[in-house]
């Protein structure tokens, strides 16, 4: 008994340190976003509380001066298009691997996964100069691009559950008279609706918080994303942290709020995933 009460207390104090390393960060930058500028010169610590609790004009200078709106618009273009794209791609290609035989099968998973193990940052000389040969730089399509061909984890996702499918199904609606591509869009995508999920948030949220690729290929402001948006206020003097901070917790919410209405999806995709 003294060693499960010792056990349960050890959880409980790491279950706290862990809600701390989370919250504080975030209750930093929230208390800075109702700073005046002022009170961020006098030095204040990152935790003290601000002499006007209800001070939101950094929102509103962030919103306004970050051309927020905007940015929120070209935001959820980019996230739908490569989104989209993602899906309709990965499972498309999961399908086809894991349904059909042909030749240097294996030798095209083993390039997939070579491919995830290859840092980015050492191909963009290359992609930088294939994305301007092809004339999307500085243009949304860019960004879409990038994000809809270059996802490998999401292939793997589908993958799994491609393979836990039944080929029985697929062989019943041959003997139908379907064809492939009637088998994919009738029996294999609306059962892989786990699969959809976790790869719709987790592209998501990379894609969303993502400040590289928009800020390499859109270099225009007016074709500015979220993250992009927030480096407005950084100069080569200093930086408006209080506007800054107001601005991340403009971006934050959203996602928190999507992430805790759909975390059962994400939880519930990876399990189903690993045990198929």
């Amino acid at each position: 008994m003294t060693r499960r009460a010792v056990t349960r207390v050890l959880v409980y104090l790491s279950l706290i340190a862990a809600t701390a390393v989370v919250l504080l960060p975030l209750a930093a930058v929230f208390l800075t976003s109702l700073k005046s500028e002022r009170e961020m010169a006098d030095g204040s610590g990152a935790l003290a509380l601000p002499e006007d609790p209800f001070n939101f004009h950094n929102y509103v200078t962030a919103f306004q001066d970050g051309r927020m709106l905007s940015a929120f618009g070209n935001t959820a273009i980019i996230l739908v298009v490569a989104i989209g794209g993602t899906v309709l791609i990965g499972s498309m290609t999961a399908y086809a691997i894991d349904r059909f035989r042909f030749r240097f099968r294996k030798a095209v998973l083993a390039l997939f996964l070579v491919a995830a193990l290859v840092p980015g940052v050492t191909t963009q000389v290359a992609t930088f100069q294939i994305v301007n040969s092809f004339g999307m730089f500085d243009s949304l399509w860019a960004p879409i691009a990038l994000y809809t061909g270059t996802d490998i984890v999401s292939i793997y996702i589908f993958l799994q559950f491609v393979r836990s499918i039944p080929v029985s199904l697929d062989e019943s609606a041959r003997l139908d008279g379907a064809n492939a591509f009637t088998v994919y869009r009738k029996i294999i995508f609306p059962l892989l609706k786990p699969a959809i999920a976790t790869v719709v948030i987790v592209k998501g949220i990379t894609v969303y918080n993502d400040f590289y690729i928009p800020f390499l290929y859109m270099p225009s402001e007016d074709l500015g994303v979220i993250s992009t948006s927030l480096f407005r206020f950084k100069g080569p003097f200093g930086a408006h942290w209080e506007t800054i901070s107001a601005g991340a917790i403009l971006v934050i919410v959203p996602t928190l709020a999507v992430f805790l209405f759909l975390q059962r999806f994400i939880y519930n995709g990876f399990t189903q995933g690993a045990t198929k």
